[in-house]
């Protein structure tokens, strides 16, 4: 995936204290990238997904499978 696309792909995610308890969401809705990972989790594929929530687009999915990503990949400390 090329960074541009990827950066783009993040800017979709928004994140206000005053929405949704400040957890990340897709471009300011009430959609969290949590509740799309676990329609994914329960076995819905990215077309069923967009069937039930037609506010989002495919890259709305791909950018919460990549917050997701960036957000657990992260350094470990070994003592």
């Amino acid at each position: 995936m090329k960074l541009v696309y990827m950066l783009n792909l993040l800017e979709r995610i928004t994140i206000n204290p005053k929405q949704c308890g400040g957890r990340p969401c897709i471009r300011r809705m009430r959609i969290r990238v949590s509740d799309i990972l676990d329609l994914f989790a329960s076995g819905l594929s990215a077309e069923e997904i967009l069937e039930e929530m037609p506010d989002l687009e495919a890259d709305d999915l791909k950018a919460a499978l990549l917050y997701a990503s960036r957000k657990l990949n992260h350094p470990v400390l070994v003592a």
